[in-house]
Parts: C-alpha cells; structure tokens; sequence
C-alpha cells in the first residue's frame, strides 16, 4: 500500500459519507426518513414483488425490525402489504401510488448527484487493471 493509496481511500469514504449525508437530507425534504427512503427503495428495485425477509436482506435488519418500519410507512400510505399467492405465511410489499412518486423523485436526484460524483469516485481505479495499485 502506498501514499497515495490512502489518500485515495480516505477520498472515496468521504465521498461516500458526504453522499450520505446528502441523501438522508433529501429524504428528509421529501418528508421520508432515511430508513423509510431505503425501504421504498428496496421494495422498488427488488425483482419481483419482494417479502419481508427479502427487504430484511436489502436493508441489511432483522425481520421484526423490518415489521416496524412497514408499519410505520403503512400507516403513512407509502407501501401495502400482500399475502403471497401460494403461501399465506408470507407477506409480499409494493408500494403505494404516493410511495412510487416519492421515490421516483428522489431516485432521479440521486441518479443525477451519483452521476455529478462519479469522476471523484472512479479515482480509486486508477491503474490499467480496474483497481487500486497493489503494490
């Protein structure tokens, strides 16, 4: 590890930290919390119409945690929650119209910030071999 490798991992934790940062500020304007932000997020961007267990993977929390949460944008009518078709145990989510409009405008500015950074970001592949110099 050299110098400069440092420099640019300090560099790309503080991109991250600041984008962060930035993102829970959004969501906070957008009258969302973080946690609910990255739900909605995790229901949308899930292929298929996902379960509790598979938001609880996403969102990187425990299922009851996950219960929670579902309840608290439930009663904000930001997701429904579905029995699944073939097993009633499981409880399926998508979001509601009002929770689709509120990511999809947060995920255009996201997009649009992400794009805004990507230069500083890619600093830490810099050499010929997609990474960081190993030396």
């Amino acid at each position: 590890m050299t110098d400069d490798d440092f420099r640019a991992l300090l560099a790309f934790r503080d991109g991250l930290r600041s984008f962060l940062r930035w993102s829970e500020q959004r969501a906070h304007e957008a009258g969302l919390t973080p946690a609910q932000h990255q739900l909605l997020l995790a229901i949308r961007g899930h292929d298929g119409t996902p379960s509790m267990t598979d938001v609880a993977d996403h969102l990187l929390l425990r299922h009851h945690s996950v219960v929670e949460l579902v309840d608290r944008a439930e009663q904000n009518g930001l997701v429904q929650r579905h029995a699944d078709a073939d097993d009633q145990r499981i409880v399926r989510l998508s979001l509601t119209d009002a929770g689709n409009e509120k990511l999809t405008a947060l995920s255009a500015a996201h997009l649009e910030e992400l794009t805004r950074l990507r230069g500083s970001f890619m600093l830490l592949w810099r050499d010929e071999a997609g990474g960081p110099s190993a030396t």
